[in-house]
């Protein structure tokens, strides 16, 4: 069935026009008629929590925009033993243009909301409109300049502002416009205790340690074990190094 053109939206599709996180993703760089074509082989779904959206060494048939949710990003080697290399949240883009096979694997961290097309759609309109691809190059030096900073992280802060470091990395990315003004920010932790001491290179008891350290100090809230409320993001920044 044709998607139709709504006076209302300026021939934005309708799947497209409820999208919040259209603007800022690589969708941005497309026009109407773009938008539409992409609609008309998108579909929108959700992902459970725990399960696994493409593995290392898989085929890639299908690109995806996060559009709510995090994506733990991880590498495996043979005997087994699993690194949080990456996380993923609203509007990054789910996998590796240019390439056949992913190089990782990528796992719903919570229950995750995507806008899934299929990837020779998106390779050809990559070929027909030059923003587009340039879009996706933003994206990947930002990506880039993250994994750098993520690098100064782990191998340069204490145990207390690698966890600090965590919380904001979560807050800047769950609500960066209440981050960036400073304001109060509430979210759940989107990795197990277990998870989060794998992705800093701590142990569990180290990171349960510092969050009550935290909390303590009246830096952070925890409720229910996982829910976090910031109220002063210049503190947790301090807490961090930054």
């Amino acid at each position: 069935m044709e998607l139709r053109k709504d006076i209302h939206t300026n021939g934005i599709p309708v799947l497209c026009v409820s999208c919040e996180v259209r603007h800022r993703g690589v969708c941005g760089a497309l026009d109407p008629d773009q938008l539409i074509a992409l609609a008309k082989a998108s579909h929108k779904h959700t992902i459970k929590e725990g399960e696994e959206l493409i593995g290392d060494a898989e085929q890639i048939d299908v690109y995806s925009n996060v559009l709510a949710g995090v994506v733990k990003l991880t590498k495996t080697l043979s005997d087994g033993r699993q690194q949080i290399v990456g996380l993923q949240f609203a509007p990054d883009f789910l996998g590796r243009p240019f390439r056949k096979e992913s190089s990782i694997n990528a796992e719903a961290a919570t229950e995750v909301s995507l806008c899934s097309f299929p990837k020779a759609t998106m390779d050809r309109m990559m070929q027909e409109q030059p923003g587009l691809e340039n879009r996706l190059l933003q994206q990947a030096l930002i990506e880039l300049d993250d994994a750098r900073d993520w690098m100064v992280t782990l191998g340069r802060k204490t145990a207390a502002e690698k966890v600090a470091s965590f919380l904001l990395l979560i807050a800047r990315n769950i609500d960066p416009e209440r981050e960036a003004n400073g304001r109060s920010i509430a979210f759940d932790l989107p990795l197990t205790r277990a998870d989060i001491a794998d992705f800093l290179g701590l142990t569990i008891e180290t990171v349960s340690r510092q969050l009550t350290r935290l909390r303590a100090d009246n830096v952070i809230r925890i409720e229910n074990n996982r829910h976090v409320t910031v109220e002063n993001i210049d503190r947790l920044r301090g807490r961090a190094g930054n």
